[in-house]
């Protein structure tokens, strides 16, 4: 990413309240074109809810997103994904009664990318599904769902992917794998946001990282920083995190 590029993405002040809860509480950062963002920190710490507030599945309860200079939060998903924005889950939701080939033709279909879409067979090949192509989704193993998760969010063209734990439940030789598919597509000019516990594949793949506890940023740098700070040591880092 060039030191000089604008974000693409900027979260200021983001609240979002689930009854008397703040899951986040005046949350900032920002993104740029093809620079990969990590947002790490404990369990409840707001990760997922940032993603689901980008993504458009909550409204915010204050605040603003904005996406290339557009204000977005509150904005329905479709049309977020029409403007360049999509995402994979922690879980992968793949229409199941339906074959891979048919899942990507329905996002290729629908996704109305601004750019040419990409090509099926190029995206059957370089993702390693081409074998299974014809099966149903349901008959899928984990690694292969969730591999189909970021086919299907890469079928509409995004500028801004979010990435929810797309690295649970890889064997070392995939988390290399898809860390390198994750690095290709930055360098191509991809704007991305991991959400990961994982954190050899958040240094790995990573060039800023966010640390959140309680809704909020306590650290905006490299993960290499990060470990230094006592602060994150103590709400993320320290204990069990430590080696």
């Amino acid at each position: 990413m060039s030191p000089k590029s604008a974000p693409i993405l900027e979260a200021s002040g983001v609240v979002k309240r689930f009854g008397g809860f703040h899951a986040l509480d005046g949350l900032n950062f920002h993104v740029a074109p093809g620079e990969i963002l990590g947002l790490v920190g404990p369990n409840g710490s707001g990760k997922t809810t940032a993603i689901n507030v980008i993504s458009g599945l909550y409204a915010p309860d204050g605040g603003r997103v904005s996406f290339r200079g557009q204000s977005v939060g509150g904005m329905a998903s479709h049309r977020l994904v029409h403007l360049g924005i999509n995402r994979t889950f922690q879980v992968p939701k793949p229409f199941l009664s339906l074959t891979v080939r048919q899942n990507i033709e329905v996002a290729l279909a629908y996704g109305r990318a601004a750019s040419a879409p990409p090509a099926m067979a190029s995206l059957l090949d370089a993702f390693h599904l081409s074998e299974v192509a014809d099966r149903p989704a349901r008959d899928l193993n984990n690694v292969q769902q969730k591999t189909l998760d970021l086919v299907r969010a890469l079928s509409t063209g995004p500028q801004l992917l979010l990435l929810d734990e797309l690295a649970a439940g890889l064997n070392p030789t995939e988390l290399d794998w898809i860390a390198g598919r994750i690095k290709a597509l930055a360098q191509a000019g991809m704007a991305i946001v991991v959400v990961e516990h994982l954190m050899g594949f958040i240094e790995q793949i990573t060039d800023r990282v966010i640390v959140m506890n309680a809704g909020k940023e306590i650290f905006e740098g490299t993960l290499a920083v990060a470990v230094t700070v006592p602060q994150v040591v103590e709400v993320f880092l320290g204990g069990e995190h430590a080696a």
